[in-house]
């Protein structure tokens, strides 16, 4: 009896949880529903203002695209920061905002600031990218003034409700995500608009090193996902319970990860051109906090499914290989870079998720 009256009640109260996160859920959604209203009216007036008159071309200098792409960046920057704002004034997370220190705080702070940059980033190259292919499929078209200011608001409303779900549903899955997509269309996009076509007989390096906006997506691009990384080192080794505290092997892979992270960033802050010793003492570093991290996290955080172990070994073990294609000269510098690159990113991406996964099977 007493066990089917505590069967009865665990049943009541899962079905009120659930019932808790749909309304959470529709919640969420009317203010990003909101949020994209919102900039739908905030841009519309002022495309209209700025292009009343004018017939303007899709894409290039003046444009509708280039119009829309700089309004959807700054939208996106808004955006995420009032969906932040949002979860942080209701309980959202697991761990409440008044048990966290003013280090804590800070720190979250910052990533966020970090996260929002990356979404703001992708969202310009998107934009770009979209109206730089409509123009070659409308080739020589003309936009009006008022169907201009319609297409830049509607982009403006759709880049504004979707950055906003994703911050107030940022979690280490999607954050896996966002990092990956960021550091794709970024590398991409310095790829396409390099200045030197054969810029891949050198190395990924000499892509930072001139003054055009291909250099600066790089170094962007670069500096922002080391950012990113040193907010996974966080995500990843958080042990999502304010009675549990990271172990220590959880706090190492944390400082190895933040250091990957900083590294990753000093990449991009210091170009090989003119910090030689720097830029490639931050690169070598990388790799290797990579190769220790990839070793030992089997004794860091042994809680693993050990395919990730066996993950880690794979991986190292084929930068290995491809640098010893590079001694021998079957490889060029830029192979070897672009495979290390892929690997040790996919293997965070990969950690993250695993750790996310792990963290739910044991709250269960």
């Amino acid at each position: 009896m007493n066990t089917a009256v505590s069967q009865d009640g665990l049943g009541e109260h899962r079905a009120a949880e659930r019932i808790s996160r749909r309304l959470q859920a529709a919640s969420v959604e009317s203010l990003a529903l909101g949020m994209g209203a919102l900039a739908f009216v905030a841009v519309g007036v002022v495309a209209f203002v700025v292009f009343a008159g004018h017939d303007l071309s899709i894409a290039g200098a003046g444009s509708v695209g280039q119009f829309a792409a700089i309004a959807c960046c700054i939208v996106a920057l808004a955006a995420y920061g009032a969906g932040r704002v949002a979860t942080w004034s209701i309980p959202w997370f697991s761990r409440p905002r008044e048990h966290r220190s003013r280090l804590g705080e800070a720190v979250e702070v910052f990533d966020s600031l970090a996260i929002s940059v990356a979404h703001a980033v992708v969202v310009l190259l998107l934009w770009t990218v979209l109206s730089d292919v409509l123009s070659r499929s409308f080739q020589d078209a003309q936009v009006f003034a008022l169907p201009a200011t319609l297409l830049v608001g509607t982009a403006a409303a759709v880049t504004g409700y979707y950055v906003f779900l994703s911050a107030a549903n940022m979690n280490p899955l999607l954050l896996s995500a966002v990092l990956a997509v960021f550091l794709v269309v970024g590398a991409l996009t310095s790829m396409l608009t390099a200045s030197n076509p054969h810029w891949w007989k050198q190395n990924l390096s000499v892509l930072g090193i001139s003054d055009d906006w291909s250099s600066a997506t790089f170094n962007i691009t670069v500096i922002v996902g080391g950012v990113i990384v040193t907010a996974i080192a966080r995500y990843a080794t958080d042990s999502g319970s304010l009675e549990r505290r990271p172990t220590r092997g959880e706090l190492q892979v944390r400082t190895g990860l933040i250091i990957v992270g900083a590294m990753l960033a000093c990449v991009g802050l210091f170009p090989v051109d003119r910090f030689f010793v720097l830029h490639n003492t931050a690169a070598t570093g990388m790799a290797v906090v990579f190769c220790i991290l990839a070793v030992g996290i089997r004794w860091m955080m042994p809680h693993l499914p050990r395919t990730f172990y066996v993950l880690g070994w794979v991986f190292m073990a084929v930068i290995v290989l491809v640098a010893l294609f590079f001694a021998v000269g079957y490889y060029n510098l830029t192979a070897v870079e672009l495979v290390a690159a892929v690997l040790i990113f996919s293997w965070i991406i990969v950690f993250l998720r695993i750790t996310e996964a792990a963290s739910g099977d044991r709250a269960a």
